[in-house]
């Protein structure tokens, strides 16, 4: 059965698994449905993408990378007609896993503080630096990432983005294990690298807002409503399963009414993320709008986790690895894995500051 979480492709056996079922998936152009035709996609409506996306996620299902959903979208706003030739036919096919080199130890929340640096060599840069939670950089293909190229320009200025592939010399990956017990995130180091300048994505020292679509497109997903609300179907399940004082556990009022209010909300966050998906069919690129998606699921998640290890009782500490965890650990797994979900793709302030400043257009502080 799939791991708790999900597809975990960092547990042995399981790397190959996940590949065969995304190679299928790319097969059927399912993964690149509203992809322009000429990319290798479907032409099809954003929301019809959306819906596809959000029975993988609630079916715990791989999601494909962030080839499809992440990158691809940014070469195609930004990339050159070669690099639109070179890379997204083989993303359409499935045949490019790709990692994102953005995050530093010392550039988090303020990533534009990166000091990862690029440096012009003839027809290459040379790149050298550190990165941190790469998620997946230890089985991925390619990277995405940002560099400093001009170091006296202001911090959002100066940077670069750069493609290429996880096999250049140079390159190394120390896996991280996290709470969960799963070893996806990864550090990755990079010593004289050398990447081909055409290999840059957009123009030099304009890499920030290239990277801006990048993360809108991160953020904008119906993945994080869509996995939290396979954990509540979970809860709902041991509630009507379980008893308590030889009650079942559905029929006791403070379980009921905490699992009706998390039903709702997650309806409420459906529709922020199809909002999103809806402005794509407009033509227009989610920015705030994406990040109020961002922040509302994450934080949500977190909800779902804490309501559900309340519900479960001592069952909650139980992991998947436990014969006797209920619904196979997914609600214990969930609590872990939620600690992180307000901090990945861009931390709840960063998202509120963004909804504050765009959206509102309040002044910064």
């Amino acid at each position: 059965m799939p791991g708790a979480g999900g597809f975990d492709s960092g547990r042995d056996g399981e790397l190959e698994r996940v590949r065969v079922i995304e190679e299928k998936m790319y097969a059927r152009g399912w993964m690149t449905m509203a992809w322009p035709v000429e990319y290798g996609g479907q032409g099809a409506d954003p929301i019809r993408q959306l819906i596809f996306r959000e029975e993988v996620a609630v079916a715990g299902a791989p999601s494909g990378g962030q080839g499809a959903t992440v990158i691809a979208p940014a070469i195609m706003l930004h990339g050159s007609e070669e690099q639109k030739r070179r890379f997204l036919p083989a993303i359409a096919r499935g045949e490019i896993n790709w990692c994102q080199g953005f995050s530093e130890p010392g550039a988090g929340s303020d990533l534009a503080s990166l000091q990862t640096r690029a440096v012009r060599d003839g027809d290459d840069y040379v790149i050298n630096g550190q990165k941190i939670w790469t998620t997946g950089a230890w089985k991925a293909d390619w990277i995405h990432l940002l560099a400093r190229t001009d170091p006296e320009a202001p911090k959002h200025r100066g940077i670069s983005y750069f493609l290429f592939d996880m096999n250049t010399p140079g390159v190394s990956v120390q896996r991280l294990t996290h709470m969960t017990g799963r070893a996806e995130l990864c550090q990755t180091f990079f010593e004289n690298v050398r990447v081909p300048a055409s290999q840059m994505l957009g123009p030099e020292n304009r890499g920030w807002y290239v990277a801006a679509t990048t993360l809108d497109f991160e953020r904008s997903g119906i993945d994080r409503v869509a996995s939290g609300q396979r954990i509540l179907d979970d809860i709902r399940a041991f509630a009507n399963e379980a008893t308590r004082d030889g009650r079942p556990l559905i029929t006791i009022p403070n379980v009921k009414n905490r699992i009706a209010d998390l039903q709702i909300a997650l309806e409420v966050g459906r529709w922020l993320a199809y909002r999103v998906a809806w402005m794509q069919t407009k033509g227009m690129v989610p920015n705030y709008e994406a990040s109020m998606s961002k922040v509302y699921g994450s934080g949500l998640n977190q909800q779902i986790a804490n309501h559900g290890t309340y519900i479960l009782g001592l069952y909650g500490q139980l992991g998947e690895d436990d014969s006797r965890a209920p619904r196979g650990g997914r609600i214990a797994f969930h609590y872990l894995h939620s600690v992180q979900a307000t901090i990945l793709a861009g931390t709840s302030e960063i998202q509120r500051n963004i909804i504050a400043t765009r959206g509102l257009g309040l002044p910064r502080g």
